[in-house]
């Protein structure tokens, strides 16, 4: 009853870019310049797969949800920030900060059970090619699709209503660029034990448990290709699953270093940059590293351009 009784925190500020008091608007046109690169870079992957007739096919139907949650994923965070250069105040109201971290977490739980599902759909193409379109025909693609988004948002939504019986007394500040769990457990008032516990939970049931997941296919999709005696079909598997792999490692590298950091946590430099390369840089890369290291998509790219 005493913590209810104190003044409830209406708005929150970020010190994330504290330590940065000038150069706010060449802050704003390099996080302008990484979000337009975003939407426009997984727009043009998820446009060229709706139209080009030989990317219809299931690891490209995966690809174009990626693409979606990568837009939504960057779309969460980079505008708020943008706002806040232009404004010259770092702020977010209470109820934005709790929405901004619901839908956030959503959107990367979302995309770890996605990552995990394109890893099922090359287990089997390259070690069940004989029953590829049984495996993974439309219906079956859609269910998992959508699945995925459920996965995430239930996952969300847990946080979300463990979030709302928090208090911020006084303490407003929140060390980071945008709402997260994390930062706003160590300025709450009130008991987060149960709130810490949920993040490990989560971590390793939504995040460990598709990483895992996606280990085992490529076990059984390593062993698959060994098996391969032609140098050349070896080396066009391994291509089919290469920018996957990269994938996989930058988004969970960065989601370790964000959610599982140490106890004492980094400085608030480093803090910041984890920040960015999770949620800004990342979704910008992605449709990046699918354009360079795709044959498939490099052609329906060039077939698009040479129409303009």
């Amino acid at each position: 009853m005493g913590i209810r009784n104190q003044t409830r925190v209406v708005e929150f500020v970020f010190l994330g870019f504290s330590g940065i008091p000038y150069g706010h608007t060449y802050l704003f046109l390099v996080f302008l310049a990484i979000y337009l690169v975003t939407v426009l870079g997984n727009l043009m992957i998820f446009t060229m797969i709706q139209l080009d007739s030989s990317l219809h096919s299931p690891m490209y139907y995966f690809l174009s949800h990626l693409s979606c949650l990568d837009i939504c994923l960057s779309s969460v965070t980079v505008p708020k920030i943008l706002v806040n250069f232009l404004c010259q105040r770092q702020t977010i109201t209470y109820n934005q900060c709790l929405a901004q971290m619901f839908f956030l977490m959503s959107f990367t739980g979302t995309e770890a059970a996605l990552l995990a599902v394109m890893a099922y759909d090359r287990y089997a193409a390259i070690c069940k090619p004989l029953h590829y379109s049984l495996l993974m025909n439309s219906k079956v693609c859609t269910v998992l699709a959508f699945a995925t988004w459920i996965w995430g948002f239930l996952d969300s939504a847990f946080h979300a209503i463990l979030s709302s019986k928090m208090y911020f007394c006084g303490a407003n500040q929140i060390h980071h660029i945008y709402c997260d769990l994390p930062p706003l457990i160590k300025i709450s008032c009130s008991d987060t034990h149960i709130n810490e516990i949920s993040i490990h939970i989560a971590s390793f049931i939504v995040g460990g448990g598709p990483f895992v997941f996606i280990i085992f296919s490529y076990v059984f999709i390593l062993s698959s290709i060994l098996k391969i005696r032609s140098t050349t079909g070896k080396r066009k598997a391994f291509s089919t699953c290469a920018s996957h792999i990269t994938v996989v490692i930058i988004y969970y590298g960065n989601g370790l270093l964000n959610y599982e950091r140490p106890s004492a946590g980094y400085s608030l430099e480093i803090d910041t940059l984890v920040s960015t390369m999770y949620c800004v840089i990342t979704p910008m890369l992605n449709p990046l590293i699918y354009s360079l290291r795709n044959k498939e998509v490099k052609g329906a790219l060039k077939k698009v351009l040479e129409s303009f």
